[in-house]
């Protein structure tokens, strides 16, 4: 195997380049500009920046380590020819499943508006309502969104998912492609868990807002080009929406001068729904570079069509 090279940012790719090298202390893995590194054959990529991909043009896979693979195909300098994995973790699953969970709850149960009532020092006791009569749209149903959208259906939630084609969910009453309109008819909480496609950029915008319950909340764990937010900052304002829980944004880390930081109605967190462990990622691009090198079909291949 000729060297693997690590492109982007972020203090990830120092952490995979540490698990393989435990796994196989063999491996040779670069930097670009390191001495050998323009013959890598292998591309170990996090946010990779424009230009990056075409400048290694004896690449023969490109491997994201995270689930998502968008930032590689914005490189309009990647070789079409090469092929595109990326990484698939059951404890990523479980993670999305406990940060949905605990959005939806928090919301359902009022915690938004206690938080608020603690810091003025108001005691109300707000009423409940039982969990089959809160509406939740999960848009998305691959790994991910399925098994969020089969938990929130254990709890009693009135569930529905949203995807391309159609499918069967447990419990959940699932819509396709052309059934968007009916799908966000009447909820109350929307959970986003798409992949980021040219068909998916900005489709948490007013229109997507408008046919849900006045007073409704949006949960983004996707990608922050899901959410238009003009868009999401109108919805607030006229009260349409009551709030918004955001996990992804354009641009990470969020800049310290973003309204969102500081609006009443917005949750920050910073990317952490869910990652996959780096002893996971490792052994899966571990796997994938021995099929490479052994002509085997790879594992976790994405649709460059569909980008994931």
């Amino acid at each position: 195997m000729k060297p693997l090279v690590l492109l982007g940012t972020g203090g990830g790719l120092g952490r995979v380049r540490e698990n393989l090298l435990a796994l196989d202390p063999s491996l040779t893995i670069l930097r670009p500009g390191e001495a050998g590194a323009q013959g890598a054959e292998v591309a170990l990529c996090w946010n990779p920046s424009p230009g990056d991909l075409g400048m290694f043009p004896k690449l023969r896979l490109i491997h994201s380590i995270a689930a998502g693979a968008d930032q590689i195909f914005k490189d309009p300098s990647r070789p079409a020819h090469v092929p595109v994995c990326r990484i698939i973790d059951p404890d990523h699953r479980l993670g999305m499943i406990e940060y949905v969970l605990w959005g939806v709850l928090h919301y359902h149960r009022g915690f938004d508006q206690m938080l608020k009532n603690q810091a003025r020092v108001v005691w109300h006791r707000p009423g409940q309502q039982p969990a089959k009569q809160t509406r939740v749209g999960v848009m998305g149903l691959g790994e991910l969104g399925r098994a969020v959208a089969v938990q929130l259906a254990g709890l009693g939630f009135d569930t529905r998912g949203w995807a391309r084609r159609a499918q069967q969910v447990e419990g959940v009453k699932t819509f396709q492609l052309a059934e968007f309109n009916e799908f966000l008819q009447d909820l109350d909480i929307l959970v986003c868990l798409l992949p980021l496609t040219t068909e998916t950029v900005g489709i948490l915008n007013n229109e997507t807002f408008a046919p849900m319950t006045k007073g409704s909340v949006i949960i983004n764990c996707g990608r922050g080009e899901h959410l238009r937010r003009d868009d999401l900052l109108a919805a607030l304002d006229s009260g349409q929406l009551r709030g918004a829980l955001l996990d992804v944004f354009e641009q990470e880390p969020l800049p310290t001068d973003d309204t969102f930081w500081r609006h009443p109605q917005i949750g920050v967190t910073p990317h952490i729904a869910s990652s996959a462990s780096y002893e996971v990622i490792a052994e899966q691009i571990l796997g994938n570079l021995k099929r490479l090198d052994a002509d085997l079909p790879l594992a976790n291949q994405v649709n460059p069509e569909q980008g994931y």
